[in-house]
Parts: structure tokens; sequence; C-alpha cells
């Protein structure tokens, strides 16, 4: 298995997470944009979404992590305070003094797919959350058959990692938390 390394997304890697986005097969259709696009961002096609994901970074807003092997970013797990998303996640209702962080998307380089880095990816933004004052991590994972939102990862690799069920979002997604 490829073990990674892991770097938060800021000013000083901004070039690498451009250069992963703009790979093949890359989600450069959204930027990472699908849940943290206002009413207004959400109209415009993945081009224009590019400038929006720059602009949260330049602000210093948490938006993820990269995955470097051998010093190459392959992959991308979307971290972040609940709060900097809108709304239509799902979850349960905050108790007082919850500090939520979702995870809502994860990307691998297809010739590192099957490696175990969706685990790896789990693993570093949990870490980082930690890290960052949250007391819990809410992913939003599907079954393996659906035919949408796979970008927000497997139930099973969830429960793998100690995630526990907090309910549905809509008829596909799966809410699961993992207090920090």
């Amino acid at each position: 298995m490829a073990k990674l390394t892991f770097k938060p997304v800021t000013k000083a890697t901004k070039d690498d997470f451009v250069a992963l986005f703009e790979s093949k097969g890359a989600p450069s259709y959204c930027w990472c944009m699908a849940w943290r696009a206002d009413r207004d961002e959400a109209k415009l096609p993945g081009p224009k979404r590019k400038p929006m994901m720059m602009k949260r970074i330049d602000a210093r807003v948490p938006v993820g992590l990269l995955g470097y092997l051998e010093g190459e970013p392959v992959a991308w797990v979307a971290i972040a305070p609940k709060e900097t998303f809108r709304d239509g996640l799902g979850g349960p209702e905050p108790a007082e003094g919850d500090k939520i962080w979702s995870l809502v998307c994860m990307f691998t380089r297809r010739e590192h797919r099957g490696e175990g880095i969706g685990h790896q990816l789990i693993a570093a933004a949990v870490k980082q959350a930690k890290k960052r004052g949250a007391t819990i991590v809410e992913a939003y994972p599907v079954d393996p058959d659906s035919p949408s939102y796979r970008f927000m990862g497997f139930v099973s690799a969830f429960r793998k990692a100690g995630f526990k069920p907090a309910g549905d979002a809509g008829t596909r997604r799966h809410v699961m938390r993992l207090p920090v």
C-alpha cells in the first residue's frame, strides 16, 4: 500500500491543489464547490468555480488536505468546519459546544485507486479536524451500489474508521459521525 503524507491546502500548497484538480480525470468540473457554493455560485459551470475555491484558499478558509506520494499530489479530501458548507448536508442538530467538521469529498488519481488511499484520507481528515478543534467529524457516504454521490465515500470505509450512523440525508447519503 502506498503511504501518503498530507498537507492542508493553503496559499503555499495552492499550486499543488490546482495541479491535482487539473490532472486527467480530476474533479475540475466542480473544484469541490458542490457543497460550498451559495445559491448564486452553484449556478456557475465548473471552470467558473475555480476562482471561487481560490478565493476561499486565499482567505485562509479551511478547505481540505492534499495527499502526496513521493512529493507529488495524488489525492484530496475535503475536510472543513460544517459552517463553511451550504445547508443540505444533513445530520442531527449539534449539541451545545459541538464543533462539527464535515468530510464531503475524496478523490484519488486513477492510477492509485485500489491501494487503500481512501482509508488514509479519512484518517488524515479526522486527525486534521481534531487538531483544529473539532469535537465531531461528520461524513455523508453512500452504499457501494449508489449511482451518485460516490465522491463522498462508502459507508463501509467510514464504519471501518469508527464512524457510527447518525441518520440519513436524502435517499442515498448516510450521515455518519465520529467523536474526536
